[in-house]
């Protein structure tokens, strides 16, 4: 693994189990495949009521990654709903309390890389995401930063405020917001709901598109969010990857990223990528680039 100078705010882990992990289809019927309905005895942690349970990852990136899923199938593309935050922030304060920190994510649509139909979100225990850094590299969880410096003049947030757009020196737009200290489930959603609205704005605006929702759940875009127990920032997506040249010319790829980049974690599956991106930070920002609506595009709607 290592540190990109990409205002050092992101790392690029060779995680080959996501060789094996499989790809999101849109399900064509109304029961798909659903690897949650009876989880392994093996992976099960326990259930969190009313309606959610944890269990382990089958593809973890790394040691301890756990997924929080619906007892009952939702759909992953569908928008979250209040229990959802609900007992996401429930991990993160369980984390808090014992003196340890913990990432989540989300990745819903095409784009987002998402695999699995069944709504879940995912967790990384931060100590295990920092495992490998070199020694004298900073490195924090890039969501927690996204709320901590505003450029003066830009935007203005509080944990009170309605959640606004922001723009720091990232090749992606993003939204984001402070958390207050233990907020309620409809807290969450409140500015959940806010922020993926300014997302299909600007995704609209940007990209031109014309195409709805096939129900009024179902989100008309493919997104990322990243959540700490001060954080909550969401990616608009309208690519999973793309392809770039290895240093001998060659296309690898495509690499694709899912909301482990709103963590500050870039996940390859083969070693040829890895060591590309390592020694190339324009690859790197062009991949990023290439995944949502560049900071350029939304300066040019007026947003920014």
């Amino acid at each position: 693994m290592l540190l990109a100078n990409l205002s050092q705010q992101f790392q690029v882990r060779f995680s080959p189990a996501l060789a094996n992990k499989p790809k999101y289809t849109k399900p064509t019927s109304s029961k798909p495949i659903d690897p949650f309905e009876n989880p392994s005895k093996g992976l099960f942690i326990t259930d969190l009521p009313p309606s959610h349970f944890l269990l382990l990852n089958k593809y973890p990136i790394i040691p301890d990654h756990f997924i929080l899923a619906t007892k009952e199938y939702k759909s992953q593309t569908d928008l979250l709903e209040v229990g959802d935050l609900g007992a996401a922030y429930d991990c993160l304060k369980a984390y808090k309390e014992n003196g340890e920190e913990l990432f989540g994510f989300f990745n819903s649509g095409e784009h987002s890389g998402a695999s699995k139909p069944h709504r879940h979100i995912q967790f990384l225990p931060v100590e295990s995401m920092c495992s490998g850094i070199e020694e004298g590299k900073n490195w924090s969880v890039l969501a927690d930063s996204l709320v901590k410096t505003p450029r003066p003049g830009i935007f203005t947030v509080s944990p009170s405020s309605v959640p606004c757009l922001t723009s720091p020196e990232l090749p992606f737009t993003y939204f984001s917001s402070p958390l207050p200290e233990d907020p309620s489930s409809e807290h969450l959603h409140k500015i959940y709901i806010s922020l993926h609205e300014q997302a299909c704005q600007i995704v609209q605006q940007v990209t031109k598109s014309t195409e709805t929702p096939q129900s009024k759940e179902e989100s008309p875009i493919s997104y990322n969010i990243g959540l700490t127990d001060r954080a909550m920032v969401l990616c608009p997506r309208i690519s999973e990857g793309s392809k770039v040249k290895s240093r001998n010319g060659d296309l690898i790829g495509p690499v694709s990223l899912n909301g482990t980049i709103l963590g500050g974690t870039l996940l390859v599956k083969s070693e040829e990528d890895w060591d590309t991106l390592r020694s190339d930070e324009a690859k790197l920002q062009d991949i990023l680039y290439a995944i949502g609506i560049s900071s350029t595009a939304s300066e040019r709607e007026g947003r920014l």
